[in-house]
Order: structure tokens, then sequence, then C-alpha cells
């Protein structure tokens, strides 16, 4: 004990008492602060003499409590579809189509909103994938390969189709630009794409466009499908680029073909992304240059964006009705999609026939064989239970560790 007390470090005693005092500490300020949260919600005029002695006794925990709340209430407002009146939606498509037709290089960035009208759930919106977790809810699973491409899809398609399009940067994984007809030299799909796995080892790198969901048995850092590359016998995988992973592939991620649009791009219009992710990336946003040279930005989204003070333009409306109006704007006339002459079936490689039971997911089949595909309503129902790894696995994983959390405490 003396050696202790002369080298100046306390002994196990003291250091408990100390463990211990800390913890009577904070759980004294929960109680405070559970104390003056319960006076607070009270209206003024109902509080006795004795909670309002709390409340000034309490000076710093009642300011940080209302700091607290005053972050709340701007989080919820960020979080809240806003949609335009019908005058101004129209109003503001026009302004959006004069600036297409002036464009010289447009760039579209595109999310998870353009594909909703197709059953594909969004991140964030009111029932999206992170907004049911951080709820505590469940999460269903439907078959992605039975989605197609939307109306706003389309129109992408044939803004490039009519050169007023340049370049498409996408954040989706499902695929549904490039099966609308979209040039594959137009589109980058930065997080990858999910009928597409790939052999890393061969040189250059062997792509496998497929007609089902390659994603099956991937997820977070395990990207290996259980698939062999014909060329050189190695395992192929996938080309999802989950939450906290950087992205390497050159295609179909098309990174290079993504910075050099933005670097000429003079206009950019974001449709259905909450620029959460995409803003990280300081070349899709001309940083480098001065604010009046940089591209005029231009959105559709219908809840808040980070970008939104430095938009030329934000549109509050679904991007189907916004795409709609723009075209009737241009008279440039949408085609639907036709599952028949869906590009995907002329990129597609067939599976060896050792491959063939590799997979459980639905095949994207031609309208005259669709129906052999379609699995029994017994299949069906099993699938729904649970999300099975792919590209929401992580999300899918957090939700469920953050429930045994609650559970064990």
């Amino acid at each position: 004990m003396e050696e202790e007390a002369d080298t100046g470090v306390p002994s196990r005693v003291e250091r408990k008492a100390l463990q211990k005092a800390k913890i009577l500490q904070r759980e004294t300020e929960r109680k405070i602060f559970r104390l003056v949260g319960k006076v607070l919600k009270k209206p003024e005029s109902e509080r006795s003499e004795e909670e309002a002695a709390v409340l000034l006794l309490h000076r710093g925990t009642v300011e940080e409590l209302c700091k607290r709340q005053v972050r709340r209430n701007v989080l919820k407002r960020k979080q809240e579809e806003v949609f335009d009146e019908a005058d101004e939606l129209r109003s503001k498509v026009r302004r959006l189509a004069a600036a297409v037709k002036q464009a010289k290089h447009l760039v579209v960035y595109t999310g998870a909103g353009i594909s909703t009208a197709a059953s594909i759930p969004d991140y964030r919106g009111p029932n999206g994938v992170w907004t049911l977790l951080q709820k505590g809810r469940s999460i269903s699973s439907s078959d992605l390969s039975k989605a197609e491409p939307t109306l706003t899809h389309m129109c992408v398609r044939m803004l490039h189709k009519e050169k007023l399009l340049q370049h498409v940067v996408s954040q989706n994984c499902d695929g549904l630009h490039l099966r609308s007809g979209l040039p594959r030299h137009a589109l980058s799909e930065l997080h990858g794409n999910m009928f597409i796995e790939v052999c890393t080892s061969c040189s250059p790198v062997k792509e496998y466009v497929r007609l089902f969901d390659v994603t099956e048995r991937t997820s977070l850092h395990r990207h290996m499908t259980g698939r062999r590359c014909s060329h050189c016998g190695s395992e192929l995988r996938d080309t999802i680029v989950h939450f906290g992973e950087r992205g390497t592939l050159e295609q179909p991620l098309n990174w290079k073909g993504a910075a050099e649009a933005a670097e000429t791009a003079d206009v950019i219009l974001c449709l259905g992304t909450s620029l959460k992710v995409l803003k990280k990336y300081a070349c899709l946003w001309c940083m480098n240059k001065p604010a009046s040279k940089r591209p005029k930005l231009y959105i559709v989204n219908l809840q808040w964006t980070p970008k939104d003070d430095l938009a030329a333009l934000k549109i509050n409306g679904k991007c189907d009705d916004v795409m709609r109006l723009l075209m009737e704007e241009l008279h440039i006339q949408v085609p639907g999609y036709d599952r028949p002459k869906d590009p995907v079936f002329s990129l597609a490689v067939p599976l060896r026939q050792e491959e063939v039971d590799s997979h459980t997911r639905e095949v994207i089949a031609r309208l005259d064989v669709q129906e052999d595909c379609v699995p029994d309503s017994g299949e069906q129902a099993e699938e729904a239970t649970a999300v099975q790894g792919g590209w929401f696995g992580r999300g899918y994983g957090k939700g469920r560790r953050k429930k045994k959390k609650k559970k064990d405490a």
C-alpha cells in the first residue's frame, strides 16, 4: 500500500470508490433530467410552486432539454413530406423545362425515390427501410426482380435519346436504368447493380449480367455469390457497395464517367434522392470551382435535402408526376416499358448446367414464359417473412442488433 501511495497510483479500493461515485452521479443526473422533463411537459399555468422552484434550481438542465426539443422538432420537419400545390408545381416544372432546354451539359442524379413507384422501398421516406428500423418495426422482403422501370426511368432514357441529357449518376442497385434502355456508357451505378456479378481475378474484370438478383447470399463485407468464372474458375462476387464500404470496381460503378460528367455539367437535376450520401462525394459537386461557376442545381424531392439552400429550384412533388409534366412541356412522347425489348435479355449470360440450382430468386422472363417462373404462394409467404442478405443486409442487421440490445436491457 505504501508503494502505491509513493508512486501516486490510486489503490484498487480508491478506483472502485471513484467508479461508484461516477455511477451514482450519472444516476442522479438522470433522475434530475426525468424530473425536469416531467415538469416541462405541463403547461406553465398548471405548475405548482414546488415544480417552478425545481426549474429555477436546475436551469442548466432546462436549457439542455429545450435545445434537445428544438433539435427533435427540426429533424421531424426535415422528415415530413411536402407537396407543392398543382398550380405551383406546374409553374416550377416550366422553369425546370426552360433550364433543360438551355443546358449544354445536363447530368441527372437519381436515388431510391424514383423507384418507389415500382414498389421498391426507399430509405428515409415515411415507410423507408431506415425509418422503419429506427421505429423498431420489421421490414418485409420482396423479390426486387419483379420490379419494372417506372415512368421516371423511361423519361430519363428519352431525355438522353433526345440529346438533352448527357449522363445519369444513380445510387440505386435495382438495375432499372439499364433495363429502361439507357446506354451503359451514359450511366454510373455508384452502389452497384443487383443483376451483375464479376470475376476480379480476370484482367480485365470479367462481367456476368444475370436475369435474377445475384445478392441472395451476399451482405456487408461478404460479396461472394457462390458461382464461378467460366474463364478462370475463380469465385464470382456481386457489385454492391454497402454503407461503410468503398466501391473500387470500374463497372458498373463508373466513377470516372460520373466525375467527368460532373466536371463539365452546367445543370444538375436531382431526382428522388435525399442527397445525404451523395453530398459527401465532393467530385460530384465541383467544389474545386468558385460558387459562381458551379452547375445550377435543381432538386425534385418530397423531403428536405442538405442541398436545398444551394438549389436554383426545389420542386416538392413525386418524381413520376414531375417528369410527366416536364415531358409535356418539352413535347416529348414517352413510351411505356416493353418487357420483351428489355436490354437485360441481350446482355445476360446464361448459367451453366451445374449452376442452375445456385439461387432461389425469381428469374426475369419475357411475357410469353413469365407464368412458368412464378413461385407458388407458399414460397412467396415464406420469402416475405424477412430480408435475406442482399443490399438491405446491413440495415436489417443493425435493426436486429438494436432490438436484441433493448430486450437484453
